[in-house]
């Protein structure tokens, strides 16, 4: 079988390699394809691999293009990690909040929107193409931010088209391993949106034991998101939020913290993969991808977090497991359970049903069941949900029909945009210091 990769000159694509390949025994993924539009990235990424694959018995034979109907036409699998304008285009989603004192973060808030408003018109291209050249093919998304695209590549390819996001059963992991049980064997109640969700409860042997966590503060204390946010309130709200969900309940310390900072995020990673893609034609490229992994690792999310990453907190992300669970499970059949960016389809009443959610789901070789959620949203869960998906979805008609007032309102309409005046000033300076984003908004 054969997995294409989108976006494969991207510097994570040696973790999907090496899950790729070590799960041959579950999924035999003869070929894997990589696509950019950069030929020395791509050249890169394949003395990184080769590195890689020396160490592994029976590695997938890897070839590269820059062509994406090669890449794509009769795929098995593929998986879509594009980064529209790179990580220049990232510096330019914060800068521009920042300047106007809202929120700079790559996912959450204006920045967020500002980098969909360039991705979608590319990815809804992608996404037909992937319809015509391979509509057998199951579409794995990882391109940020992950449920509005998933959401936007949902119109031409339905169903076929999953989104996948680290961030839940990292939390999921972390919350098993404080209580001393096995993921696997947990009934995970988590909803809500890409990055803007709440673990609600872990049931084990017919026991909620979330209320356990909650209540020991040596527990609790093990957990990065109760850390992250604070211990009193998570408490407070009796789950276990979504670690992004930091920058919704501290919008104005996070904010305040990120701009007092020497370089935002996105500045830092740019920096560094720069030196990374220009250095490593002089030196063992895969040990400089080594060790610049693990700088961009225990940095992940520093301005939300005091000290250093705990080791074990760095371990248990991983969307490139997630990505072969999921491939190994709609492929061969093997049942598995895991959390999805899929269609609502009534999950959340108060969305449509074709609105992109993130629930558990059962997986076989039958497809993708989303399990019924054990609870609706609390009135204050619901209300960010709402605004948000408004938000998301008004920013997807912009990306499409080219229009600036349509874009203005999707920004006014977020909730971390607290003025209508600066969401005309965001567009505003998004398309002064974004190209991609000026030719998306072609209209008034």
């Amino acid at each position: 079988m054969r997995l294409a990769i989108l976006g494969g000159g991207g510097f994570r694509v040696p973790l999907v390699f090496s899950a790729v390949a070590e799960a041959r025994h579950r999924v035999d993924i003869s070929e894997v394809v990589l696509y950019d539009v950069e030929e020395a990235r791509l050249a890169t990424m394949s003395a990184v691999l080769g590195g890689v694959a020396a160490d592994l018995p029976d590695a997938p034979d890897v070839r590269t293009t820059t062509d994406l109907d090669d890449a794509v036409r009769g795929a098995d699998v593929v998986f879509s990690a594009i980064r529209v304008g790179g990580t220049r285009g990232r510096t330019v989603d914060e800068r521009v909040a920042l300047d106007l004192g809202l929120l700079g973060q790559e996912t959450i808030g204006p920045g967020g929107l500002a980098y969909a408003l360039r991705t979608v018109p590319v990815m809804d291209h992608v996404a037909s193409r992937i319809a015509e050249l391979a509509p057998q093919a199951w579409t794995i998304n990882f391109t940020n931010p992950a449920g509005i695209i998933t959401e936007a590549m949902r119109t031409y390819l339905g169903n076929r088209v999953l989104g996948i996001c680290d961030t839940p059963i990292g939390l999921v992991r972390r919350v098993s391993r404080t209580l001393g049980i096995e993921a696997r064997d947990a009934v995970v109640d988590y909803l809500g949106l890409n990055h803007l969700g709440w673990l609600r409860g872990l049931v084990v042997d017919g026991v909620d034991r979330l209320p356990e966590l909650l209540a020991d503060d040596a527990l609790l204390a093990s957990i990065e998101e109760a850390r992250t946010l604070g211990m009193d309130w998570v408490r407070a709200l009796g789950v276990l939020p979504n670690e992004y969900l930091y920058y919704y309940y501290n919008a104005r310390e996070a904010t305040q913290r990120i701009a007092a900072g020497e370089q935002t995020r996105g500045e830092f990673l740019d920096a560094q993969q720069s030196r990374f893609y220009e250095g490593a034609g002089a030196v063992d490229a895969r040990r400089l991808w080594t060790e610049t992994l693990l700088e961009r690792e225990a940095t992940y999310m520093a301005d939300a977090r005091e000290g250093e990453r705990e080791e074990a907190d760095a371990e248990d992300g991983g969307y490139h497991e997630v990505a072969v669970d999921l491939m190994a499970a709609l492929l061969t059949g093997q049942p598995s359970s895991m959390i999805l960016d899929v269609a609502n389809d009534g999950a959340i009443p108060a969305l449509p049903d074709d609105a992109v959610i993130e629930v558990p789901c059962r997986v076989d070789g039958d497809g993708v069941h989303p399990l019924v959620p054990q609870a609706p949203l609390t009135l204050d869960q619901l209300g960010l949900v709402v605004s948000v998906k408004a938000a998301d979805r008004g920013i997807i008609a912009a990306a499409r029909s080219g229009s600036r007032a349509q874009a203005w309102r999707a920004f006014g309409v977020h909730p971390l945009v607290d003025s209508v005046d600066l969401a005309r000033r965001l567009v505003d300076g998004y398309m002064a210091a974004s190209p991609e984003i000026a030719a998306v908004l072609h209209r008034p």
